[in-house]
């Protein structure tokens, strides 16, 4: 399995932004399609946003639409989830992980993602 690092998780007020990092190697990062997915307390681990490889396409849960940003950083292995408008709803432990190999596709199930980070803690207080 290759090893994803995820950072940036924090205490942050409503309304305020943040920005996550993952970083991973040439295999994982660079010639992947890469996804954020996050997990509230008590509930079931879900998307929050994907790109692939190229960075061409991105994509994004609903709930977080219009808010949050995806980006790759390919010289640097490092894939970023910018977050703005943050909603308590946000709290969770989010995840990077990674998908098919120069995909072009964004899937939005864990079942298309294999490797997985340890998770950055975010609370977002009301």
């Amino acid at each position: 399995q290759e090893q994803l690092v995820e950072s940036g998780g924090r205490l942050v007020q409503a309304g305020g932004s943040l920005t996550l990092s993952c970083a991973g190697s040439e295999r994982t990062v660079r010639i992947r399609t890469m996804g954020w997915f996050r997990q509230a307390p008590g509930k079931a681990r879900e998307f929050v946003a994907g790109i692939t490889w190229t960075g061409a396409t991105t994509s994004y849960a609903d709930s977080v639409q219009g808010r949050f940003a995806i980006a790759k950083d390919n010289d640097k292995n490092i894939v970023f989830l910018r977050m703005s408008d943050l909603r308590p709803e946000d709290t969770a432990v989010y995840y990077c992980a990674t998908s098919t190999p120069f995909g072009t596709y964004v899937g939005n199930t864990e079942n298309l993602y294999e490797s997985w980070g340890q998770g950055t803690p975010v609370t977002v207080s009301s």
